[in-house]
């Protein structure tokens, strides 16, 4: 009991740590997505998402879509050009035209693909301001993204272009300014941080991704390092052999920390990148398409040392419950059965971060165990990074983390959890 209890004597910590570190090197498929999962994954989802997202709602405005429309005759020759020709939307982007079709059943049309939409026009249609207002119906697929951005917002803007010369017209006509409609103007400003206007909508990615690879670099090491070695027979070897559990444990938690924290740095080498890829890959004239989605990474020495120690301290943690959930295993298989759960403690909060706007961020919050990384690595993203919370979120990692340790010594200490399988 005294030899569990007792302080690692740490050269033996390093040989155990060392011995796994060898046979987590020579698995190529562990280390291939601990080195290169990351560098590749950050970068496609912070630049090629984005990009591909803007692209595609960029391709919709300039797609000529086909558009149908009921008694032609009765429509106005200026809204039919106006829908025809297009028009340039308030980024100064030119947005293509649509080609109009005569069609009799509006809803059969759009449902079988003949058109993207439909305008069913009535009789009445006011030809200037003053007439009685009328209503012009629109079919499309609601809820279709594509038509969304593309069929349903060309027409929508149309419709207000057109209704918004007639207004104009019927003011000038009674020699009234089309400012008398519009008193008062609002201008809205950006207040935020430039580093929070940089970080993009997608910003509550970047935690998640973090701690997923912090997650995925390690449980190679601790599930091989406790149930693989239980099912080859080698763990009993090591136990019997003159160093102590704790000194076991610790070797093992370091080890896995060491190769979680390698998949964390990647992550992190991956993220820095994004921001000259992105600068690289998207037009200055399209950058107000794709940062707001996409964003870039602008970091201080001081956010980048605090990006470490929440990393490290949130490697800490995991490797220590890795270690602690895996020793219970009787085979490898079935460790993987038992920490796979643990992804959902990344990834139902992560979910979460996307609505951080609407959460309040008191110490509480700084003190739940890997929720608190997630919000101190979105700090950082963002610029917003309160050192005193972040502090706080450090010391209960490690606290949690000591706990950890202790109840994988004990395991390692019990012949019951020892000799499952």
């Amino acid at each position: 009991m005294s030899g569990l209890l007792s302080a690692p004597r740490w050269n033996f910590v390093r040989q155990v740590a060392s011995k796994e570190l060898l046979s987590t090197l020579r698995d190529r498929r562990a280390l291939m997505s601990s080195i290169l999962l990351p560098l590749l994954l950050i970068p496609l989802f912070t630049v090629g998402f984005p990009l591909l997202l803007g692209r595609a709602f960029s391709g919709q405005q300039q797609e000529i879509q086909r558009v149908g429309i009921i008694i032609m005759d009765s429509v106005p020759k200026s809204l039919l050009d106006r829908l025809s020709q297009g028009h340039t939307d308030s980024f100064g982007r030119r947005e293509s035209g649509v080609v109009l079709v005569p069609v009799t059943d509006p809803q059969a049309a759009v449902r079988d693909g003949i058109v993207d939409a439909v305008l069913v026009f009535p009789p009445n249609l006011p030809k200037r301001a003053g007439e009685p207002s009328a209503t012009v119906k629109l079919y499309a697929k609601v809820g279709n993204l594509k038509a969304e951005s593309g069929v349903i917002a060309k027409l929508n803007a149309a419709l207000a272009g057109y209704n918004t010369t007639l207004v104009a017209e019927g003011l000038k006509a009674r020699g009234v300014p089309a400012s008398f409609l519009t008193p008062i103007r609002v201008q809205t400003l950006d207040a935020s941080r430039p580093q929070e206007a940089a970080s993009g909508q997608l910003a509550f990615l970047v935690p998640m991704f973090l701690l997923q690879f912090i997650l995925a670099g390690g449980m190679a090491t601790a599930i091989d390092s406790t149930a693989g070695e239980k099912e080859r027979g080698t763990l009993e070897v090591l136990l019997v052999s003159p160093i102590r559990r704790s000194e076991v444990v610790v070797g093992k938690l370091l080890a896995t920390c060491s190769t979680a924290l390698l998949s964390a740095a990647c992550g992190l080498v991956g993220l820095l990148l994004s921001g000259p890829v992105s600068r690289l890959l998207t037009p200055p004239a399209a950058g107000a398409v794709t940062t707001g989605l996409g964003g870039q990474l602008s970091v201080t020495p001081l956010s980048v040392l605090a990006l470490i120690t929440m990393a490290l301290s949130a490697a800490l943690l995991l490797s220590a419950l890795l270690i602690a959930v895996s020793i219970f295993a009787r085979s490898y298989k079935e460790a993987q059965t038992y920490v796979t759960p643990i992804s959902l403690l990344i990834v139902f909060p992560a979910v979460g971060l996307q609505f951080a706007d609407f959460i309040g961020r008191g110490a509480g919050l700084y003190a739940i165990p890997v929720v608190n990384a997630m919000v101190v690595i979105l700090d950082v993203v963002k610029g917003t990074l309160n050192l005193p919370f972040a502090a706080l979120a450090v010391a209960v990692n490690l606290l949690v983390t000591a706990l950890l340790i202790g109840l994988a010594v004990r395991s390692f200490g019990r012949e019951a959890v020892i000799f499952r399988n």
